[in-house]
């Protein structure tokens, strides 16, 4: 059984993804956590609903849109920060860096406190019907802590993911990460459980990029097959995004010409250059473009003039961990900092840290950028806009809603000689109409002032959209205090809070209010029954609904939340009926008070071992001077100055250049960046906070254009891949409803299958969800469950396949209690022949299970068949050569998909997945030419399963 629900990104304008897998016996699993610009909690409220009952999580890119969410439910959702999570190295490392520049730079990502206590309350997204109190957003050590947990996995190696512990039990389940392009790490998922094979690739990118290599869709280099495992899966899921687009003809060599054509046609004019994109994933590939551009071009004067600037406030960090992941990136990468194309410039300049080519220094360390400088602190971009001269600056965030982007796009659009380069189509999704990005895309489609030509090195014509002054609606969101009112509804929020995951406890002692407590588990716990399990995931669904239907006043929990707590946390309160009550209602409450310390054992407080003479001492000095010796709590206002301190000594480090750094050349000393990080923290309001927006217009003179800069499948790549996959279901997501439907149709055509939606049509082999849609996409929809005899099942011979076992089965199928139920219909009524047949019938279908039994001998003996035995299961030429050397024997490749063993026997596996065996005439000395080829085929025998007929 597979059934699919998309509970975010299908049919939608909305770019965030999120999608549920359930499996047979029980397991779900969760793909993807994201969310959109709107950071609105009620595209979470479904994926709370399942959160009791999911069995692991898999990430396929590190974007906001992919895992935009991730923090907030593992801070805000319980049970969440302990589900099992896999990705791979670098979507965990960059999914870090992404939320942490995401919650510095965007206070609407916090999101914010129910209107009345209750999400449900909110009927829109408008600021006048909902609170602008914020949550308390996830900080940098918390996030650490939640990307920290994640199992990281390679690609290509199966592994078997370990369970939740409310999940089902896995039961062999196995998952393989496959490279999907797009981002550095991006995967493609598959997942094997029993029958189901289902490969999930959203978001993927075929070819060839400048640091991401393609999808890993080709066995090797320049294969024309899909790979084994990724070939002919009972269910694909694929995202429809650029399903009706074609990309630019040329490939990555005419989008990079092209962008760089806009750039130095904008440089030459005396312009500046913003281009919006994400600050983790994508900027990578732009950044690498930007820094060979400028290395190569120290000849021209157009770009040695200009400056190029990387703004974000994870940049660091996203250099750090890029140079730590090469082996994740193009083998050209790798190949050119491993100096294997210029041993000799690396060796000649090995002391200065750098080397030469074509004329150009460059410098010896991956991704230590000499030509994009980087921007990471407020005051700092401030100072480059500023400034005078041409300049390219890349921003994040990609929506321009948030981030430098944002602040850089005021500055920028007034003048008419700079330019907005877009990288990326923007669909405005519900309620963000206005967005910037939304309106900038949406001139661009329209083009009411006209477009300006002009021509790129390569010859080919390039356009930039006039905007004509058109007015830009900007809202700027900034944090401020509460008064006294709100921060009395803020701590009734929390106290709130506090009492439902107090109260939450496990059936088996555990406390969901913390995740440590998690592996204290009761002796007893093996021992509970499933109707207590269910009790348990009911009670978290329960608590969950009673976190949306609280009212405004309702401080404490009601007295069946609470059941035998309510000894406990009630005063005079000193009898619980305990009758027909199951799991922890049915015992007296206990509270587990775990005992604190660091990894040496209890914490030791210094001033409990002073002498008396000390103590003394210690008064003297706290009376004559204010100051806080060991052992004291100090002072908000030491406190405060002392991180300060350390804040502004850590920014300079970080702003100092390595050796072979870019220094910059504008005047801006690192002691401002340390200086703008202080103001920075002064301004910022303490405690809990609420947003203000504030509106205003802008005039818009600068010019767009627009570089499809996304790295995403294209139209042509879809419908060339899919028919090649040849996957038994397609499911569609991740597109508007007219990608999704134009797409759906050309696979209709290419593999011949049914579309869902049509009443004549019995099968749907693609399906086209919409949000919150449940299909089944099960291998075999017309299955029912059978009941064998114990005679029956003796005479089974189970044979082992890998991980599946096979059988022949040869029964005769019947229901049993039918004649019983139809005397006992019969009693009922008087009724017709006719009547009674169908009424029996009837019952028979809905009340009995239908039970397989054996044959009898006699009919056993008539009924054999003459059909030839069959070989099921698949052997890998690698997996069988290794035999054949353990058992001796010499066993080579020749040619493509030919093994030869004892230069004698050769063993072909055809593309249908066939196996030939042919032996050669020419004796050997070592051993005869028949026992050869019987011992190959038995080896071959021993791994498949021969099921005979009969």
């Amino acid at each position: 059984m597979f059934t699919f629900t998309a509970l975010s990104g299908a049919q939608s304008t909305s770019r965030a993804s999120q999608s549920i897998l359930e499996l047979d016996g029980g397991v779900k699993v969760l793909v993807d956590v994201g969310w959109d610009e709107r950071f609105d909690t009620r595209q979470l409220a479904e994926l709370e609903k399942h959160v009791s009952t999911l069995s692991f999580i898999l990430l396929t890119h590190a974007t906001i849109s992919h895992l935009g969410a991730y923090a907030h439910c593992c801070k805000h959702i319980p049970l969440f920060s302990q589900i099992p999570v896999y990705a791979t190295p670098p979507v965990i490392a960059f999914g870090r860096t992404a939320l942490q520049d995401l919650y510095s730079s965007a206070p609407a990502a916090a999101t914010f406190l129910p209107a009345s206590a209750s999400p449900e309350d909110q009927t829109s997204i408008d600021d006048t019907t909902r609170s602008n109190i914020l949550r308390e957003a996830p900080t940098f050590d918390e996030i650490n802590a939640y990307f920290g947990v994640i199992t990281p996995l390679k690609y290509s190696q199966p592994h078997q993911p370990t369970a939740s512990y409310f999940s089902a039990p896995l039961e062999g389940l196995t998952l393989t990460a496959y490279n999907a392009g797009h981002t550095l790490g991006g995967t493609i998922w598959h997942i094997q459980h029993g029958m189901e094979s289902i490969v999930y690739a959203v978001d993927w990118h075929q070819g060839r990029e400048n640091v991401i290599a393609g999808a890993a869709w080709f066995d090797g280099i320049g294969g024309s097959e899909v790979s084994e495992a990724l070939r002919k899966p009972t269910a694909l899921v694929c995202s429809s995004v650029n399903g009706d687009k074609v990309a630019i003809a040329g490939g990555r060599k005419a989008r990079d010409d092209a962008l760089l054509g806009h750039i130095r046609s904008c440089l030459s004019k005396g312009g500046s250059v913003l281009i919006p994109i994400d600050s983790s994933a994508r900027v990578l590939e732009l950044a690498w473009l930007l820094e060979k551009t400028w290395q190569e071009g120290t000849n021209d004067e157009t770009l040695r003039n200009a400056r190029v600037y990387m703004a974000s406030k994870s940049a660091h960090a996203t250099l750090r961990h890029a140079r730590s992941l090469l082996e994740w990136m193009d083998d050209s990468i790798v190949r050119e900092f491993e100096g294997n194309d210029d041993d000799n410039a690396v060796k000649s300049h090995k002391r200065s840290g750098s080397k030469q080519v074509n004329g150009a220094s460059k410098t010896s360390r991956p991704f230590e950028f000499r030509h994009v400088r980087v921007v990471e602190s407020q005051v700092r971009l401030d100072k480059v806009l500023k400034g005078e001269g041409p300049r390219v600056i890349i921003a994040s965030d990609l929506s321009a809603e948030w981030g430098y982007s944002r602040v850089a796009l005021e500055h920028i659009a007034q003048k008419p000689d700079n330019l907005i380069i877009l990288t990326d189509r923007v669909n405005s999704a519900d309620g963000l109409e206005n967005a910037s990005a939304s309106t900038l895309w949406k001139w661009h489609q329209e083009r009411p002032h006209g477009v300006a030509l002009d021509k790129s090195l390569a010859g080919d014509q390039i356009e930039q959209v006039h905007t004509g002054g058109q007015e830009l609606l900007f809202r700027d969101a900034r944090r401020a205090s509460l008064d006294e009112a709100e921060l009395a509804k803020y701590q009734q929020y929390m106290a709130t809070q506090r009492q439902m995951k107090d109260s939450l406890l496990t059936s088996d002692g555990r406390q969901l209010a913390d995740a440590e407590d998690a592996l204290d588990v009761d002796d007893e716990s093996s021992s509970e029954s499933e109707d207590e399990e269910d009790e348990q995931q009911g009670r978290a669904l329960n608590v969950s609904a009673a976190l949306t239907h609280g009212n405004k006043s309702k401080v404490a929990l009601s007295d069946e939340d609470l059941g035998v707590s309510i000894l406990l946390r009630k005063k005079d309160v000193f009898d619980y009926d305990v009758r027909n009550k199951r799991g922890r209602n049915a015992v007296f409450p206990y509270t587990h008070s775990r005992r604190r310390g660091d990894e040496f054992g209890d914490f030791i407080k210094p001033e409990d071992f002073l002498r008396e003479e000390e103590k003394e001492a210690q008064e003297a000095m706290l009376d004559d001077k204010n100051t806080s010796v060991l052992g004291q709590k100090r002072k908000w206002s030491e406190d405060k100055n002392r991180h300060l301190k350390s804040n502004k000594k850590q920014k300079a480090m970080d702003y100092q250049p390595a050796s072979g750094g870019a220094v910059d050349g504008d005047g801006l000393a690192d002691a401002s960046d340390s200086e703008s990080d202080t103001e920075e923290v002064n301004l910022a309001p303490q405690g809990p906070s609420k947003i203000v927006y504030e509106e205003k217009r802008i005039s818009f003179h600068a010019r767009l254009a627009f570089v499809d800069f996304a790295g995403l499948h294209d139209q042509r790549s879809l419908q060339m891949l899919i028919p090649l996959i040849n996957p038994k279901k397609l499911i569609l997501i991740g597109g508007t409803q007219s990608q999704t439907v134009t797409l759906a149709n050309d696979c209709k055509e290419l593999l011949g299958m049914k579309v869902i939606g049509h009443e004549n049509e019995s099968k749907a082999e693609i399906y086209s969800p919409r949000i919150g849609e449940v299909i089944d996409a099960s291998v075999d929809t017309n299955a029912w469950i059978v009941k064998l005899t114990r005679e029956l099942a003796k005479r089974l011979q189970w044979q082992n396949v890998k991980n599946m076992s096979i059988v022949t089965v040869t029964g005769q199928l019947r229901a049993e209690g039918v004649q019983v139920e139809e005397e006992n219909t019969a009693k009922k009524a008087k009724l017709t022949d006719e009547t009674k047949e169908s009424v029996v019938e009837d019952v028979v279908m809905n009340e009995y299970q239908p039970v397989l039994d054996a044959l009898p001998l006699n009919v056993a003996a008539s009924t054999r068949t003459a059909t030839q035995p069959i070989h099921v299961g698949d052997l890998r030429l690698a997996d069988l050569r290794r035999l054949m050397r353990d058992g001796g024997h010499s066993a080579v490749f020749r040619g493509e998909g030919t093994l030869l063993i004892d230069d004698m026997v050769a063993v072909r596996k055809l593309a249908s997945g066939r196996i030939t065996v042919e032996g050669s005439p020419i004796s050997s000395t070592q051993r005869p030419d028949a026992e050869s080829f019987r011992h190959v085929k038995r080896k071959i025998y021993e791994g498949l399963a021969v099921v005979a007929a009969g």
